[in-house]
């Protein structure tokens, strides 16, 4: 039973992070609390020793200072860099790396992607659609949460916490 909330807490709260963003540009604090709440859990629960709990927390905290400085050079939303940060809290410092690279990708298709939809008019059917309004308002950033919550989502299976769900649904 357990192994069910590590494959559904984690994917959850990134299309929950995802999708929230999209539709209000916004990504509530609760979301990262949970994500930090959840890992203190379930590292207990597995058994996950105190130094790479450790380093978990340090790559949380390097994440989160560059996304902090990211959030005040006006470059990323706070959102996002708490986001970013409570998911390489998940991910620890061996698939943070990649997180961020494919997370930078998507990001740049996502840009792209909005960029060419503001360019054009918004369709009649959409353009009574708050959400819509507010993508297509070049004055708006991009709903980033969508890259860093697709990027977590391709990254997570490879992670020891996938390695335990397999292990306990083996019963090694």
């Amino acid at each position: 039973m357990f192994e069910y909330g590590l494959v559904f807490v984690f994917p959850f709260m990134m299309i929950f992070s995802s999708f929230s963003d999209l539709f209000s540009m916004n990504i509530s604090n609760k979301v990262s609390l949970i994500l930090i709440a959840a890992f203190v859990g379930f590292a207990f629960t597995i058994g996950m020793d105190f130094q790479t709990i450790l380093w978990h927390f340090t790559t949380f905290a390097l994440v989160l200072s560059i996304g902090f400085v990211l959030f005040a050079l006006n470059i990323i939303g706070g959102g996002d860099a708490k986001l970013a940060a409570s998911t390489a809290l998940w991910l620890g410092w061996a698939h943070t790396g990649p997180y961020i690279v494919l997370a930078s990708f998507i990001g740049g298709i996502l840009t792209l992607l909005i960029l060419k939809f503001r360019s054009g008019l918004i369709p009649e059917k959409l353009n009574k659609l708050e959400w819509v309004l507010r993508l297509h308002d070049s004055n708006n950033g991009a709903p980033y949460g969508i890259a860093l919550g697709l990027a977590a989502l391709f990254i997570y299976p490879l992670t020891p916490w996938m390695e335990q769900v397999i292990a306990l649904r083996v019963g090694i």
